[in-house]
């Protein structure tokens, strides 16, 4: 059961006791009192269980006869399972936490752009041009910029046709979305379509080289953006979108 309905009951549910263990509320190795948790939360105890049963498919609790159900150490949770990436961000969104997604970036998206160049069909080239149309026409509409630039990445992952690497989306994707959020909360910045331009040119001509230099500039001045809006005594900033 790796999946589960966010909405109703028994996503609230779900989201309160991943939010407990992330944070460290309930601790590693602490036993869950699950009667306790019924009549804190207010439901049944059939809920709570469905929702600990979501909980132990991604690693973050287990149950033992005699024990009962447990928190599991951090070592044995799922840190890439989708939810429970999603749910981290909804308890950290520190710098410490967001440093980490722009490393894995830093190590997945320049050699995609690299696989992307090299493996991209026709269709995809056309997809990524037709984003770059999007995030240009978006500019001034918050929401819709970030729809358009996890888009972008999502579509240049997928150029790659390897799988595992697509899979890395959920990283991308939700590091972005939090580091866009904080880029618009200082307001409108620098305009992010030349470097998504270079970008897409580069896998568009087919030129490997080119494409994973221009990925790394992108990278780079997006961290360097994010550095600045933690120092706002710097005076403005740009806010180049990754």
């Amino acid at each position: 059961m790796a999946g589960y309905s966010p909405r109703g009951v028994h996503g609230q549910t779900v989201r309160e006791l991943a939010g407990r263990v992330l944070s460290g509320v309930l601790a590693e190795h602490e036993t869950i009192d699950v009667a306790a948790l019924e009549a804190e939360l207010g439901v049944s105890r059939a809920a709570v269980r469905e929702a600990l049963k979501v909980l132990a498919a991604k690693g973050l609790v287990d149950a033992r006869q005699k024990r009962g159900t447990y928190v599991r150490p951090r070592t044995d949770w799922y840190l890439l399972d989708a939810d429970v990436i999603r749910w981290q961000f909804a308890e950290r969104s520190d710098d410490a936490f967001l440093d980490q997604v722009h490393e894995v970036r830093e190590v997945v998206e320049p050699a995609a752009a690299r696989l992307a160049a090299q493996r991209r069909h026709d269709d995809e080239a056309a997809a990524l041009a037709a984003l770059l149309e999007d995030m240009a026409a978006a500019r001034g509409d918050p929401a819709v910029e970030v729809d358009v630039d996890l888009a972008f990445h999502r579509a240049l992952l997928a150029a790659t046709h390897n799988e595992l690497l697509v899979r890395m989306e959920v990283v991308i994707e939700t590091g972005l979305a939090e580091r866009d959020r904080l880029v618009h909360t200082a307001g409108p910045g620098e305009d992010p379509v030349p470097s998504h331009r270079a970008v897409l040119d580069a896998v568009r001509d087919q030129q490997p080289d080119q494409a994973e230099r221009a990925m790394r500039v992108l990278l780079d001045r997006a961290h360097l953006d994010l550095k600045a809006l933690r120092q706002p005594e710097n005076g403005p900033v740009s806010s180049t979108k990754e």
